[in-house]
């Protein structure tokens, strides 16, 4: 039996926050694969090591946890005064598909880099020691993203002294700014309440906050769950039934929403919204064993993705509870203290993030108009990635 052999195709394999995935220009997939459709989505799956029974992504560049099986398409910019498009796919580890409904906010710390060292940005406007402004169009979501990267000698600064929390080395502080982060169009709150009673069957009724900014999450209380907001990964992670009742949560939470029709086809978008429990301040150890003391934190948070517990925080959902935070009333902002403020510094598994956000309520609808956090970012390999020719067969 003949078999197609492999093919290459230009890639570049980054970190962006807490966040691995690999990155393409749109210019360098297979033709059948620079439109949307089964055919890119065979090919990025096929990249990653998707769909794999056993989860762990062996037969490809995924890493087996959310975090790390993600893909980035940047092409010429569609959009007036911006560098870039940037189109995020979060790939399922066990299921044949890419969900293309929300952003990656980790990874677009790497997106300015990317566009500098792929030459979307011109040569004009990179200093030759300083910052480059890099003016993202993201995709997805079809909102503007601003990030600062430094510059050194006409080149991308990569390495630093910047520390993040979830990162084990340090790295060049990359500033991004998430302009207008509602997520979507229509409400900042798509129910129009700060607080709802949310029915979620075989668990209770919880007062949750949904909330469209950064990317869609619904917020719940902590204690309402049974949790005290110090939990780590295998404190969720290693129990089966905790992970449906969040799945159960996340579903019925997306329908109040508006994002989805029925509880169903919850299975098939897994990458919004995300689900998150709050608590107010505790002290706890973190994952890398450093002790986190209630007076360093304003609240706590823990975040499912892709139906697990996060390891940090995903850079949109820090966005959105920069967000809630800073509207009096959300069940973030009551469990940080309440009353106004601009920004939050919250904990999370693997330590503490500090994010600033401005909210302001017009005509009584709350409204975001910019959110901000550091990140860093760097080039782990570049070159070409190979598939098996027949990946791009569609079935």
């Amino acid at each position: 039996m003949t078999h197609k052999p492999q093919i290459k195709i230009p890639a570049t394999y980054m970190r962006g926050g807490t966040s691995k995935g690999v990155f393409f220009r749109l210019k360098d997939l297979p033709e059948a694969c620079q439109s949307p459709g089964e055919a890119r989505d065979q090919l990025l799956l096929r990249v990653i090591g998707s769909p794999d029974p056993y989860q762990k992504q062996i037969d490809g560049m995924g890493g087996a946890t959310s975090s790390t099986s993600k893909t980035v398409i940047l092409a010429e910019p569609t959009q007036p005064d911006h560098d870039v498009d940037y189109l995020f796919g979060q790939v399922s580890i066990d299921k044949p598909f890419v969900d293309w409904s929300g952003n990656c906010g980790n990874l677009t710390a790497a997106v300015g880099a990317f566009a500098i060292n792929s030459g979307f940005v011109t040569r004009d406007r990179i200093p030759e020691n300083g910052t480059c402004t890099v003016r993202i169009w993201q995709a997805n979501i079809k909102k503007t993203i601003v990030a600062h990267v430094p510059i050194t000698n006409g080149e991308v600064q990569e390495t630093g002294d910047f520390e993040l929390d979830g990162v084990t080395f340090p790295a060049a502080e990359v500033q991004v700014e998430f302009m207008d982060p509602a997520d979507g169009e229509g409400s900042m709150f798509p129910t129009g309440n700060l607080v709802d009673d949310l029915e979620v069957p075989g668990v209770g009724t919880l007062k949750a906050t949904m909330i469209n900014a950064g990317i869609p999450t619904i917020f719940v209380n902590a204690e309402d769950i049974g949790y005290k907001g110090t939990e780590l990964q295998d404190d969720i992670n290693s129990d089966p039934s905790a992970l449906a009742r969040f799945e159960t949560i996340r579903a019925h939470g997306a329908v109040k929403m508006g994002l989805i029709q029925n509880i169903e086809e919850a299975a098939n978008r897994q990458h919004t919204p995300k689900v998150a429990f709050v608590a107010k301040p505790s002290d706890y150890v973190s994952s890398s064993g450093k002790n986190i003391g209630a007076g360093d934190v304003d609240v706590l948070v823990r975040a499912l993705s892709m139906g697990k517990l996060h390891h940090a925080m995903m850079g949109t959902a820090a966005v959105a509870i920069a967000t809630a935070s800073a509207v009096p009333g959300t069940l973030v902002n009551l469990a940080a203290g309440g009353g106004n403020r601009n920004h939050v510094t919250f904990g999370h598994p693997s330590g503490t993030l500090r994010v600033g956000a401005e909210a302001k309520e017009v005509n009584g609808e709350w409204t975001a108009t910019k959110a901000i956090m550091s990140r860093s970012a760097r080039i782990l390999m570049e070159g070409r990635v190979r598939v098996p020719g027949d990946a791009l067969d569609v079935k």
